[in-house]
């Protein structure tokens, strides 16, 4: 199954629930799992179940989808946006000069140990002065990836090239971490102190807050972080 069939079964939901077609994302990705199955079994991955394969396929295909989502949003204000991996793959000398300066720009220094880019899934940032406004990452769970996320906000904030970049987790949240606000689980409670914002893309009803939000909130924080 390639992206451009899941593609079509996102518009399917758009013509269906217009901008809510975000909250039933899960119930696409549980047919598309049935697919990805019987294909699978035609042809297995060497070395791999298929849990394993799936939940590779899931995850990369999720971030593909919520790039398509927000992507002429986004440039409708001016910025643009890059997948992390084009940035971590290519040496700068093969990166266009635009893509270049961003990688520059978002780089975080471990002294003797050299610079490293943080592990993030998508990057917003403006064409103007490659000046990098946001980085996404994306789980279909949270399990130990906020963990992560949170960690990369505190070493941004610690130079001052990188410290205004706004740092943000998009999530189906299928077992319902970020729902409840107090008594919050550990998840939510990383999300509320050490993340920018973190958006739900659900139909359960959750708890909202400053940093935690449903995904229909994120282009107006997106345009709060521009000004």
């Amino acid at each position: 199954m390639k992206f451009k069939d899941i593609l079509n079964l996102y518009k399917n939901l758009k013509r269906q629930y217009g901008n809510e077609a975000y909250k039933h994302i899960s119930n696409l990705l549980k047919e598309v799992k049935l697919i990805h199955k019987r294909d699978w079994e035609i042809s297995p991955t060497p070395n791999k179940d298929h849990e394993q394969s799936w939940r590779a396929f899931k995850g990369k295909n999720l971030e593909k989808l919520i790039l398509h989502i927000i992507k002429d949003q986004v440039e409708s204000l001016g910025l643009k946006i890059v997948e992390g991996n084009t940035l971590e793959r290519k040496n700068s000398k093969n990166l266009s000069e635009e893509l270049s300066k961003v990688k520059r720009n978002l780089l975080i220094h471990y002294g003797e140990f050299g610079s490293h880019l943080p592990d993030v899934d998508l990057i917003i940032y403006s064409p103007e002065d490659c000046k990098v406004i946001a980085v996404i990452s994306s789980k279909v769970t949270l399990r130990e990836r906020i963990a992560q996320t949170g960690y990369w906000k505190i070493k941004l904030s610690q130079d001052l090239v990188t410290r205004n970049i706004k740092v943000v987790f998009i999530t189906l949240d299928e077992d319902g971490t970020l729902s409840i606000r107090k008594p919050a689980k550990k998840g939510r409670a990383i999300a509320e102190v050490d993340i920018d914002r973190s958006y739900v893309m659900n139909d359960i009803e959750i708890e909202e807050s400053n940093k935690v939000k449903k995904f229909d909130k994120f282009i107006d924080d997106l345009k709060s972080f521009v000004n």
